[in-house]
């Protein structure tokens, strides 16, 4: 599936995601992005943890990586300087370990830290330089953040006479550019930026089957449905215990959810599966363990709830497998859908073993790096 952006060609064959639990990195020698090399470097709780929140005073404030607090704005490392200090590190060491000659790299960011949006316009100007302000203005009216002053992507999903769909993703530059300086800071230079589910999209091969991607940390769980070449779906909850919230993501194409009878908005379906009982089931509650992090059962098998029903009222069929991204793993997602009594639904994991060259043969097994940490890197490297 191809993913914004292609400004720049080819994106570097050196790829590295930050997680809030952890940093990984691979290597790829060309476009079929088999895994020549990989490693994980674990983080301490909160060293890593972007948000876009919203402050006391009702004005949402974009919070990123660095010691933030000089400048007002919410969150950041914990432990100020040290704590940027450990994350550097932690990227240093990841890259060092897959590099070999190029220091260019493709990062890979949490989406907390960016918008995500599927827009509807009659019509867009075929140039780029033409259309990116026609974007930027629909955006004005939908970001938490200042849209002028935001780093925007966008990209053409789907055409047809009287309508264009496109995919927008925007960041605010200073959250941006700390993360630019972090890898920057480890000695190696930041060529392409991606979002976390919009890199490991990236990855798949195109068909006609529909499929449903669940990418799920710590911090937050993305919901994905792509079927072709087009996202019909891209829904992130935030799931840091002082960051819960109201889900946020890419509506389906109009940008506004109007709940009304027969509606397949994701707001609508929420809101029929609550009416039904089923939006928070009462035997997920508590905490699943993976990788060494809490994941919430509860708010992790509602977000994949709300996905299935969207699937299956905008595709009218279930989804008939999950796709597993993230530090969660296909395991763990198997047994928080199970206790929550949502399917039955195959769960397999994003990344397999038909990707994994000789130098990455370890991943997925016990001491190697989790298959499912590898989703973003590897469809970052799909170019």
């Amino acid at each position: 599936m191809e993913i914004l952006p292609r400004t720049l060609g080819t994106r570097p064959r050196l790829a590295c995601e930050v997680r809030a639990e952890g940093v990984v990195a691979a290597r790829a020698e060309d476009a079929s992005a088999v895994l020549e090399a990989v490693a994980r470097v674990p983080l301490e709780d909160g060293v890593a943890v972007p948000h876009l929140r919203t402050g006391e005073a009702g004005v949402t404030v974009a919070s990123g990586i660095g010691n933030s607090a000089a400048n007002g704005i919410v969150g950041g490392v914990t432990g100020g300087a040290a704590g940027r200090a450990k994350l550097v590190a932690a990227v240093r060491t990841a890259l060092e370990q897959v590099s070999q000659r190029s220091h260019d790299v493709t990062l890979v960011v949490p989406d907390a830290a960016v918008r995500v949006l599927l827009l509807d316009f009659d019509e867009l100007p075929a140039k780029a330089s033409e259309a990116l302000p026609v974007v930027r203005f629909r955006l004005k009216k939908l970001l938490p953040f200042d849209a002028d002053d935001a780093a925007v992507s966008y990209q053409v999903m789907a055409s047809s006479k009287g309508m264009v769909q496109v995919l927008a993703v925007a960041m605010p530059r200073e959250v941006l550019a700390e993360y630019e300086s972090v890898v920057r800071e480890a000695g190696f230079e930041p060529g392409a930026v991606l979002p976390s589910t919009l890199a490991a999209l990236a990855g798949l091969a195109e068909g006609e089957r529909p499929m449903l991607v669940v990418n799920a940390s710590s911090e937050g769980v993305t919901t994905a449905i792509v079927k072709g070449s087009l996202l019909l779906l891209h829904r992130t909850v935030d799931l840091g215990a002082d960051a819960r919230g109201p889900a946020r993501g890419a509506e389906p194409p109009g940008e506004v959810a109007e709940d009304r009878p027969g509606d397949n908005s994701i707001a609508a379906i929420a809101a029929r599966l609550a009416a039904a009982g089923t939006q928070t089931p009462a035997s997920s509650a508590g905490t699943a363990a993976a990788g060494g992090a809490e994941f919430p059962i509860n708010e992790v098998a509602q977000a994949v709830s709300v996905a299935a029903a969207y699937f299956e009222d905008t595709l009218e069929t279930a989804p008939a497998v999950v796709f597993a991204a993230g530090t969660l793993g296909a395991e763990a997602l198997t047994g928080v859908l199970d206790g929550a009594q949502v399917g039955p639904v195959a769960v397999e994991e994003m990344v397999g073993p038909q990707v994994l060259g000789d130098g990455a043969s370890s991943a997925g097994s016990r001491g190697g790096v989790p298959l499912g940490w590898l989703a973003g890197v590897r469809g970052a490297l799909a170019n």
